[in-house]
């Protein structure tokens, strides 16, 4: 089938996602609403507001895609899903109901309690005096989670009564909304994530994956949405994706249906893999990760659009993967300084064009847009975000696909460019 996808999103991963479809021999027309600069080069810009389920709704019943790929999870939230479900559009993507699995903590973790799904013992507070005074006497480190959506920094691993104390305090006060917060035990290990395409009842992983979440090298700092990540990730043997297939994937499938909501699109599992090879489940996120999905798609050897495409209209098509890893890449995140804090933007972007001489290097495009370039001038790319571009270079092993992301991120420069000089080198 000749498929004629829109793609909701403008950030990196919709860059990946935008590049792998478009490489497909089934995808006939590619829009992206309203993507950047990177995926305009890729795919058909339309201006629409993401959360605006009226306008996208009318937009689709004029152009008639065969699929609506949606990419951040602030649509899935806000229930542009179930808007274009109703209006009979296949959508890759769950419903706001089972998008909970992440816009809500406490429900994720209610969830995984009800079917036996190994997560971190928590506790759930809407009254900030109750989490306090429960923080104070919990075993330290302790985890004090934002129960909302938090573009990836709503976690604090408090190592002190006082730094949990404040991060509920500002939890409370506001700092992403008003959602209360869960607060878990501290699991011991080393992190990885999980992607499962699916049409509700059938499944496919990707290649397994893991970024590094803290600003600073050797993962100090405060947390972000990702500075790089590697896929796929050397944490993941073949003994620990099966305990994550069956003990928390499918069991994950089957509650969902059991109560009503059943999940299309891709589950992404954030686990926590303990010394004896046993995940549990740190996080449910209810679309692809940001920057992971730029190292796992760039390894993946796959007709990507009949992928997402099959699992939206619900007769998930498994045969449109050949290779889910073919060669190992690493994904390296240039950031605006002062990210995750506050930034500048405008700034002028040279030598992506270098970086991409590598035939295996990839630059996909995050906070970036066209600036007029002043009179006289051609339109210049600036910086429009935190995290701007991710450097992705594919090789046969993690040391040669470090070296050729890192190489590639010299050729880039603007100023106060910021990124981590440890990506694939901590395992």
């Amino acid at each position: 089938m000749s498929e004629r996808i829109l793609l909701l999103g403008s950030g990196g991963r919709e860059h990946a996602l935008a590049w792998s479809m478009r490489k497909s021999a089934s995808c006939a027309t590619l829009w992206c609403a309203p993507g950047n600069p990177g995926i305009a080069e890729v795919a058909e810009p339309v201006s629409l507001s993401l959360t605006d389920a009226a306008s996208v709704v009318e937009w689709c019943q004029v152009h008639k895609p065969t699929c609506i790929v949606i990419g951040p999870e602030q649509p899935l939230a806000s229930g542009v899903s179930d808007a274009l479900r109703s209006a009979g559009f296949a959508v890759f993507g769950p419903s706001a109901a089972a998008a909970r699995l992440e816009s809500s903590k406490g429900f994720a973790k209610d969830f995984m309690l009800r079917h036996a799904i190994p997560t971190a013992a928590y506790k759930r507070f809407t009254n900030r005096d109750e989490a306090e005074q429960y923080v104070k006497g919990a075993p330290l480190p302790v985890v004090v989670k934002y129960d909302g959506l938090a573009a990836g920094k709503g976690v604090v691993v408090a190592h002190s009564q006082q730094e949990a104390i404040l991060a509920v305090q500002e939890m409370f006060a506001g700092s992403f909304g008003s959602d209360g917060v869960v607060i878990e035990e501290f699991l011991e290990g080393v992190e990885a994530s999980i992607f499962a395409v699916t049409d509700g009842k059938e499944y496919v992983t990707l290649a397994p994956a893991h970024d590094y979440k803290r600003i600073g090298d050797a993962d100090t700092g405060k947390n972000t949405g990702g500075m790089g990540s590697v896929a796929p990730s050397p944490r993941v043997t073949s003994d620990v994706l099966m305990k994550v297939k069956t003990r928390i994937i499918e069991p994950t499938l089957r509650g969902m249906n059991s109560e009503g909501m059943p999940f299309i699109g891709c589950l992404y599992c954030g686990i926590m893999i303990d010394q004896g090879g046993n995940p549990y489940v740190v996080e449910f996120n209810a679309r692809f990760g940001d920057p992971e999905t730029q190292s796992v798609l760039s390894v993946l050897r796959a007709d990507t659009a009949e992928l997402v495409a099959s699992a939206a209209r619900g007769s998930l098509n498994t045969s449109a993967i050949s290779d889910i890893a073919e060669g190992i890449a690493v994904c390296v995140v240039l950031a605006s300084g002062g990210y995750p804090d506050s930034y500048a933007k405008g700034v002028e972007i040279t030598g992506i064009h270098h970086a991409e001489t590598d035939h295996e290097v990839r630059v996909f495009h995050a906070g970036t847009a066209w600036s007029s370039g002043g009179e006289g001038r051609s339109p210049v790319l600036v910086t429009n975000g935190g995290r701007v571009l991710g450097v992705t270079a594919v090789r046969d092993t993690l040391e040669a696909a470090t070296v050729a992301a890192y190489e590639a991120c010299d050729c880039i420069s603007f100023d106060m460019m910021y990124y981590r000089t440890d990506i694939g080198k901590s395992k």
